[in-house]
């Protein structure tokens, strides 16, 4: 994201794109853009929008009985925030979708409340005394629960349980989803453990209450350069993301302004702590590395001067004093003009471990984000490659990063495109601790405005192996910390939801935020399994809606994808701008682009290592075979490493030029069907839903068809090349 770039309400047209497009297709957009405004905003009218997937509707009377066993009765093995919620979440859940009410009861552990059937929370330091054997099949690790129906002093019970009491949080919640589902829950002795510790969001809300790369409307957390007064919306966001095991948020941009850390805004932050901790959602801050300086009255911010290392640790203490549960930071240095420790010489390990150490007596965890390179690099000089820059800025640091600090990596080694390689890092870090930075907000794949459903993208990235060594090493479990067993690791997600009654604008992108939390608590999930979820909870069983918005979700990422940047060209976006209307010489020619490189020969970037920037060198030797060569190279990433001619034939036996225009052709094709498709569903859903969405796909089929004539247009300027099919010289002419 170029720091710079400012988000629209209303996309529109660039001027390129005014130029290439007639005027009658031009005015065929513009009308279809007049209409939108009422349609970019919250889903008026619309019963429980931001209740999202936890609706708990009721199940029809058949379905409900088969629940009839479930006990009336709850014990809670404890007075915490955390088992409060759970309670409450669990009689909230039953009474929506069974119509029950289930009276509650606090317990010390004393039997003597345990005078009925019951459904029992507690975590398994207080559960294993009240009935001999009673135990998991394995042990639970931290957040992990356990699901037992059980006999207690002869009553019949059902024992939601964990080895935190956040994990008993998350286990009702899972029970919940099970009902919702229509899962069998009468025999239920289920294990579920979190495949990685580390399960955060990330926001980039201003303290002006602005969103960087938000969709969703304003801030939650932040109005008026203050922490907002009513924060009701993020009480209701704590119980969404611990719903689908998120365990942490940094509330604010990782463009972070200084003043964050100065003690009357820790102050204020400690009210957001407090709306988060009946979820057992933690809080962090993305910080600003020069502030020692900026705020702190000294005259370097020098991460080895002791000055400073005395500023953190000061700092620190007084945020713990006021947040005990506080998770830590996030920092972003040296990139698209924050400052660095290169200002002193210094690395980015040293940078990293001078909070780590403050942060360390307090149990907090750093995240220093590997997104750093250089925007005013040389874009005639060849060799230059933004690709490399984190693997050449961190990997040399292997091993130097302190035991609470964390590498955040994007999934790719550019910026959220469309379609990446992985990146070269998370095989090139085996001593320190990672963790994979995914965006939930569509910066570069619709912006919530067009359907991108990105579960299937995540999960080639975390099911790819890196052939670090002869065995498996996938990704999921590098940044999980399971190949080289380090201490901490694993997800985020830059999520940016706002005050829109839908978080994130559109209804169908929350499939994006539930999927994330899904894969982060488990990343073997299936993308199908996820978006089934997803939308019985949010829209019902009804077999044809479930079907139709599964399948809509999940052809969406390879729809947007071949109208927009298609071969691993990137999206073919104004990077400069919006990050939104096609824009493809954008990102050429100057210091933040060299993404495809097309002149009147050919197009796509040559990054092998025999003739070009030297790119796939980074990788492990298995994945440079896969990529160094014509033959090997996956047809979707070729133009992401190799420039050929035009006239170069795929693997799928088309040229490069002919797949372009066939590709945004089909694609424009297959966005008009969304159209077609959702009406299909019209009088299964409520209509207030229906007609939103409904508009929704219509203003994507217009942007596809705005997508494919631009591209398509600019291509065949540079190529002279006739489209096989006589579509481009008629469609343009």
């Amino acid at each position: 994201m170029t720091p710079q770039a400012q988000n629209r309400a209303i996309p529109r047209p660039t001027r390129y794109c005014r130029v290439l497009l007639g005027l009658a297709a031009l005015g065929a957009v513009a009308v279809c853009l007049a209409a939108l405004p009422p349609l970019v905003h919250a889903e008026t009218g619309i019963e429980n929008a931001d209740e999202a997937w936890l609706r708990y509707p009721a199940l029809d009377a058949q379905t409900a009985k088969t629940y009839d066993r479930l006990p009336p009765r709850v014990v809670l093995l404890g007075d915490s925030l955390l088992l409060k919620s759970a309670e409450q979440e669990l009689m909230r859940g039953v009474a929506g979708m069974l119509g029950r009410t289930i009276e509650g009861e606090v317990s010390q552990g004393k039997m003597s409340l345990l005078s009925a059937n019951s459904i029992v929370l507690g975590t398994l330091e207080k559960v294993r005394p009240l009935e001999a054997g009673l135990s998991p099949p394995e042990e639970l690790r931290a957040d992990g629960f356990w699901l037992k129906s059980a006999r207690i002093h002869g009553f019949v019970c059902l024992v939601v349980s964990g080895a935190t009491e956040r994990g008993v949080l998350y286990g009702v919640f899972a029970l919940l989803r099970k009902i919702s589902l229509t899962e069998n829950i009468a025999a239920l002795d289920e294990v579920q453990q979190p495949y990685a510790p580390i399960r955060w969001v990330n926001q980039w809300d201003n303290l002006d209450g602005s969103i960087e790369r938000g969709y969703g409307g304003r801030s939650i957390f932040f109005a008026d350069g203050k922490v907002r007064n009513d924060l009701t919306r993020v009480s209701q966001y704590g119980r969404l993301l611990a719903s689908v095991g998120i365990n942490g948020c940094t509330v604010n941009n990782v463009n972070a302004q200084a003043r964050v850390l100065e003690p009357s805004f820790i102050a204020e932050l400690s009210r957001i702590a407090d709306a988060f901790r009946p979820w057992g959602v933690q809080v962090s801050l993305s910080v600003d590395l020069g502030s020692p300086k900026l705020i702190g009255g000294l005259d370097t911010f020098d991460p080895l001067d002791p000055r400073v290392a005395a500023w953190w640790r000061n700092r620190v203490d007084e945020i713990y004093r006021q947040i005990p549960d506080f998770d830590g930071f996030v920092v972003k240095a040296d990139s698209e003009g924050r400052l660095g420790p290169s200002t002193y010489g210094r690395t980015h390990a040293e940078a990293a471990n001078v909070i780590a150490r403050a942060l360390k007596p307090h149990g907090g965890l750093i995240f220093y984000r590997a997104f750093v390179y250089n925007h005013h690099l040389d874009w005639r000089d060849l060799t230059n490659d933004r690709a490399k820059a984190a693997y050449d800025n961190f990997q040399p640091l292997d091993g130097a990063f302190d035991d609470n600090a964390i590498v955040q990596i994007k999934n790719g080694p550019i910026d959220f495109q469309v379609r990446e390689p992985v990146s070269p890092l998370f095989a090139g870090l085996r001593r320190t601790n990672q963790a994979i930075e995914l965006q939930i907000t569509q910066e570069y794949t619709g912006q919530q405005r067009q359907l991108c459903f990105l579960v299937p993208m995540w999960k080639e990235v975390l099911d790819f192996d890196m052939h670090i060594e002869s065995g498996e090493t996938l990704v999921r479990n590098l940044v999980a910390g399971r190949v080289f067993h380090r201490p901490t690791g694993g997800f985020v997600g830059v999520s940016n939801v706002g005050l829109d009654a839908n978080w994130l604008g559109s209804p169908l992108a929350m499939a994006n935020l539930y999927g994330f939390g899904r894969l982060a608590w488990n990343p073997t999930l299936s993308a199908e399994t996820i978006v089934d979820e997803w939308t019985r909870l949010s829209f019902g069983s009804d077999r044809a809606v479930v079907q139709t918005i599964s399948a809509l979700q999940l052809h969406s990422w390879s729809v947007y994808e071949s109208y927009t940047g298609p071969l691993g060209a990137g999206t073919l976006t104004n990077i400069l701008g919006n990050h939104y209307d096609p824009g493809p010489e954008s990102s050429e020619r100057n210091g933040w682009g060299q993404w495809h490189r097309a002149d009147p020969s050919g197009i796509g970037m040559d990054r092998t290592i025999a003739t070009g920037t030297g790119f796939i060198g980074q990788y492990p030797a298995r994945v440079q075979k896969l990529y160094e060569t014509l033959a090997n190279c996956p047809d979707n990433l070729l133009l992401f490493f190799h420039h050929v001619p035009y006239t170069h034939v795929l693997h799928s036996g088309k040229t490069v030029i002919q797949h372009i225009y066939d590709s945004h052709y089909e694609g424009a094709e297959e966005a008009q069907n969304f159209v077609v498709r959702w009406r299909s569903l019209e009088g299964h859903i409520d209509e207030s839903r229906y007609r939103d969405i409904l508009a929704r796909f219509e203003y994507q089929a217009q942007e596809a068809v705005l997508w494919r004539d631009t591209i398509c247009r600019w291509i065949y300027e540079l190529s002279h090349i006739r489209d096989a099919k006589g579509r481009v010289a008629e469609t343009n002419r």
